[in-house]
Order: C-alpha cells, then structure tokens, then sequence
C-alpha cells in the first residue's frame, strides 16, 4: 500500500476487507485485500501493479 501511495495513489477508504485507492488522470481503481497476518497473493498483486500503471521495477524502488 504504502508504494502505490508514494506512486501518487490515495487511499479512498475500505469497502469491507479491501482498501481502495484512486489516482487523479487514472480510470483504474486499485483493490487490495487486507486480511491480518495473511500476506497479498503474488497473482494478485501483479495484477493491481499493472493497473497502476507501474512496471513490477518501478513498484519495487517505491518498496
């Protein structure tokens, strides 16, 4: 969460378990599960980093 916000992307709230995130001049809404103690699944993560926008190089730099 925390790379996507130093991306430029804000947090808009939770919608049950998943924060969403929105991005001024993005169309895409950014999804991400927070369940305690369980870890983002790979696929997914991949999935919501090119929504971003982001290459997986450029999401691991903001890390």
């Amino acid at each position: 969460m925390k790379a996507f916000e130093r991306a430029g992307w804000v947090n808009r709230g939770f919608r049950g378990s998943h924060v969403k995130l929105t991005k001024e001049g993005n169309v895409n809404i950014l999804s991400i599960p927070v369940h305690k103690g369980k870890p983002v699944k790979i696929g997914l993560l991949k999935d919501q980093i090119k929504k971003s926008g982001l290459t997986e190089d450029e999401f691991l730099k903001l890390l």
